[in-house]
């Protein structure tokens, strides 16, 4: 198992000294870390343009552990190269921090990405002529991040890390995949940038190794570090923080995804299109009781409470929704008459994606599981509702 050491400071003993951490260089701007917007990227083959990405929009913020997740083709390896600034979309803008990444010459692109991201390639890209230790020193030899007296200690310290610090001064090609991979992610943190990009970290690894690769991943997010990785594993996929569904170069809502998780890709895919957001401030009322519905509504940002109206005395809070949780399920099998107000917490504003029960009701004629689900979902919540009625009248 990988070990994640703390220094005097109760910061982890990679914290550098060259201010290129979270909170320094490019990467420390208000808002989300990196912002994608509307990114379109278009190859021209000989059968014709083939547009890889639709218009993506995502956002990233500091210090979030992210799983982009896709079938072969859905466009992540091109997402990660926009990210990375590897490639550049046809339009749209990749924003990072301060920086929008687009308008850098190649020279300025070289040592902005050294500094700010860290990139694991899947098929580790060492150097096969100069020692591991050499490797993970070529970055702070390029950027210039260290005094040169530093590099070496800093280098050895990241194969403690990884646990291979006995392998400094062997050539890459002695060691075996997993310890190679172990070594690029080395690499990846020598300047101890904000961001590390993974392109399948684990793809090349047995179970164990990938495990603690993985682990290793989440001990760096728990330190400030932002991590965007691609894998095809969707049980490592589920520890990260977020997942971004590509399909067919789009990005599927995370949260329909979450509160419908018995449709298809496609279905998936054809729900997103049809979302409207919507902002509430706090404390705004979104659904009165006894009104009419017209939505399912899925939260995206913030808490929304459900407000129940007793007979005698005030109203009562029963229950609080965080993102990926949804409401108007109820409304939508029964009358559509709302059951409960529903509102917006006082303390924050909150955001909901909105589906119109007749797109709704096209999906789930398409998706029996889902249908069933989501009825037996609005079922348990619907005789939640009495009972804690009937306790706090």
């Amino acid at each position: 198992m990988f070990s994640w050491r703390k220094g005097s400071n109760g910061h982890g003993s990679l914290s550098g000294a060259n201010g290129h951490g979270p909170n320094g260089g490019d990467g420390a701007a208000a808002g989300s870390l990196i912002d994608l917007r509307g990114i379109r990227k278009v190859y021209q083959t000989d059968a014709g343009p083939f547009v890889a990405l639709h218009g993506i929009d995502l956002q990233v913020d500091a210090g979030e552990f992210v799983a982009v997740v896709g079938k072969s083709g859905s466009g992540k390896s091109t997402l990660l190269n926009m990210l990375t600034g590897i490639d550049h979309p046809s339009e749209g803008q990749v924003i990072v921090g301060r920086t929008e990444i687009g308008r850098l010459d190649q020279g300025r692109m070289a040592e902005w990405r050294g500094r700010q991201m860290g990139i694991v390639f899947q098929f580790f890209q060492l150097l096969p002529t100069i020692s591991v230790i050499e490797n993970i020193m070529l970055p702070m030899d390029f950027c210039r991040t260290y005094p040169m007296r530093e590099r070496e200690k800093r280098a050895l310290e990241l194969l403690e890390l990884v646990e291979l610090a006995d392998h400094a001064y062997k050539l890459p090609t002695a060691l075996s995949g997993g310890q190679q991979q172990r070594v690029a992610i080395a690499r990846a943190l020598a300047n101890d940038p904000p961001i590390v990009i993974a392109d399948e970290p684990t793809g090349n690894l047995d179970s164990k190794t990938a495990e603690n690769v993985f682990t290793l991943f989440e001990n760096l997010v728990s330190q400030g570090k932002t991590i965007i990785i691609v894998t095809h594993d969707s049980s490592l996929a589920k520890r990260a923080q977020r997942t971004a569904l590509l399909t067919d170069g789009e990005i599927v809502n995370e949260y329909v995804a979450r509160a419908l998780p018995s449709l298809s890709n496609a279905q998936l895919l054809k729900a997103t299109r049809q979302l409207e957001k919507i902002k509430y401030d706090p404390g705004a009322m979104i659904l009165q009781q006894g009104a009419s519905g017209e939505n399912f509504y899925i939260v995206s940002k913030g808490t929304v409470e459900i407000v129940l109206q007793r007979e005698q005395g005030s109203d009562v809070i029963v229950a609080q929704l965080g993102p990926g949780k949804y409401f108007g399920e109820m409304e939508f099998f029964h009358e559509r008459q709302n059951r409960a107000s529903i509102r917006a917490s006082e303390n924050t504003p909150v955001e909901v994606v909105a589906l119109d029960y007749n797109e709704l009701s096209e999906l789930l004629g398409e998706s029996p599981t889902a249908k069933h689900a989501l009825h037996e979902a609005a079922k348990k919540h619907e005789q939640e509702n009495i009972q804690k009625r009937g306790k706090r009248s």
